[in-house]
């Protein structure tokens, strides 16, 4: 009983470690992407979305 209140013990100390270490990168900037807004214009525009809510026209019966 007592390896499982060690484990759980060093369990939650390497969760509250890696998530110090995470925030510390948040803060940092390790995760900004600073190269996709300088390469952007070399994309082409997406495609225009047609509109669903848009009647159409019935056919007509001859």
């Amino acid at each position: 009983m007592e390896v499982i209140f060690l484990l759980i013990a060093i369990s939650l100390l390497l969760a509250g470690t890696f998530l110090f270490l995470f925030f510390k990168a948040m803060k940092d900037g390790q995760f900004d992407d600073n190269y996709t807004p300088s390469i952007r214009i070399l994309f082409e525009n997406s495609p225009k979305k047609s509109n669903k809510n848009q009647p159409t026209k019935p056919k007509s019966y001859e």
